[in-house]
């Protein structure tokens, strides 16, 4: 089944013996007479552009299943989402609060995300106040925070006051319904790809995302499984939120996903989004894909001006080399390139750094963002020439 759409949760009456309503069901994922895709204003209050706005920063970017009306960030009010973020201006603005938001809209936007992935993992008091605020709006809620408001009996309260819909991307499935691996993948056909990293929040979905589009550009059936709360926000089709998975359902859950992603779409390509990093101790989510999903390759992104590990200023970030070595011994594959996050880094620095690198490592190495997408196809294309050749996948 598609992980996503299990997340989304019908809002039920705290008070002991109420009569639960009719399922209030967001549009998005329940009525398939609705075509117009949801609005959305996301929350990043004091955090966009930053590590812990990771969120907004991919909404802002790419998203397939809301339309992103504005983000709320009051440090940047006024401002235009996509030139603070890329330097690209696109139609998304940045206003100083949620009543501004509606102010400003030119129609009453349906849907509120909490657009932050904070490392407690918590609402603050401040931001409920604004998620509550949002409800008696009438918005329905989306969510990535480990905290499911859906469970929250003031939240919840609220919401069932207003009808409206809560739900919480990383809250899983009931165990009973969870997938044990069985090796089924090695029967999918299409070629595997995994992009990992050498840190959390450093990149891996936004360079995949860019890479699934520009093969679909050339022809070659791409799709991109999400193993994250912001992939799956995006729209992705596929996926599970694997760090809210129990580990013994990990590998599982991942390979479901990808044989589903595999029969109904007959790719040519299935992308893998990674998560943390395998060589860092906090995360073990990269251990459970590489396990899951089996990949034929590993596409490897590093941030190289970045000198500690996000939210451990104790712990160096390893080289490029050093996780390329740990993959390749832990799974049966190879990474074929290395893609940056440019972080801190001028033009000169980025074109320096791939020259220099790409020689020491022997691997091509880009940059998804600030290079031609078609620099990451060619990446993909030599390491597998038969992809544009037409070539059958299994033959590849």
């Amino acid at each position: 089944m598609i992980s996503e759409l299990q997340s989304v949760d019908t809002v039920r009456r705290p008070a002991s013996g109420a009569q639960a309503p009719p399922p209030i069901h967001d549009t998005l994922e329940r009525s398939p007479a609705v075509t117009q895709t949801p609005t959305a204003v996301v929350y990043c209050e004091g955090n966009f552009a930053k590590i812990d706005g990771k969120t907004a920063n991919g909404l802002v970017r790419h998203s397939e299943a809301y339309r992103i009306v504005s983000v709320i960030d009051s440090t940047y009010s006024g401002k235009n989402a996509g030139l603070v973020l890329d330097g690209v201006l696109n139609d998304i603005p940045i206003l100083e609060s949620l009543k501004t938001a509606f102010a400003c809209a030119p129609s009453i936007p349906n849907t509120f995300i909490y657009g932050m992935a904070p490392s407690t993992g918590r609402l603050s008091t401040a931001d409920r106040g604004v998620v509550l605020d949002a409800i008696a709006r009438g918005m329905n809620i989306v969510s990535g925070l480990h905290e499911y408001l859906s469970d929250d009996p003031e939240i919840a309260q609220a919401a069932w006051d207003r009808q409206v819909t809560i739900r919480d991307i990383r809250k899983p499935k009931p165990s009973k319904d969870m997938r044990l691996f069985d090796g089924s993948v090695a029967n999918v056909h299409a070629l595997r790809i995994a992009v990992l990293g050498t840190d959390c929040a450093i990149g891996k979905r936004t360079t995949a995302t860019v890479l699934a589009r520009a093969l679909n550009a050339k022809g070659i059936n791409t799709v991109l499984v999400g193993t994250g709360q912001t992939g799956l926000m995006q729209g992705a089709k596929y996926g599970v939120a694997m760090d809210a998975v129990p580990p013994q359902f990990c590998c599982g859950e991942l390979e479901g996903a990808i044989v589903a992603a595999s029969e109904a779409e007959q790719p040519d390509v299935i992308l893998i989004e990674g998560q943390g990093a395998l060589s860092h101790p906090a995360f073990c989510t990269s251990a459970f894909i590489l396990r899951g999903s089996q990949p034929d390759a590993v596409i490897l992104q590093h941030a190289p001006k970045r000198a500690h590990r996000c939210d451990f200023p104790n712990m160096p970030m390893p080289t490029p080399a050093s996780e390329i070595a740990l993959i390749e011994a832990f799974s049966d594959t190879k990474v074929i390139g290395i893609t940056l996050n440019h972080e801190g880094m001028s033009e000169a620095e980025i074109t320096s750094t791939i020259a220099t690198q790409s020689q020491i490592l022997a691997l091509p190495i880009t940059d998804a963002l600030s290079r031609p997408s078609a620099h990451l196809l060619a990446m993909v294309v030599a390491a597998y020439p038969g992809l544009q050749q037409g070539t059958p996948v299994a033959a590849i």
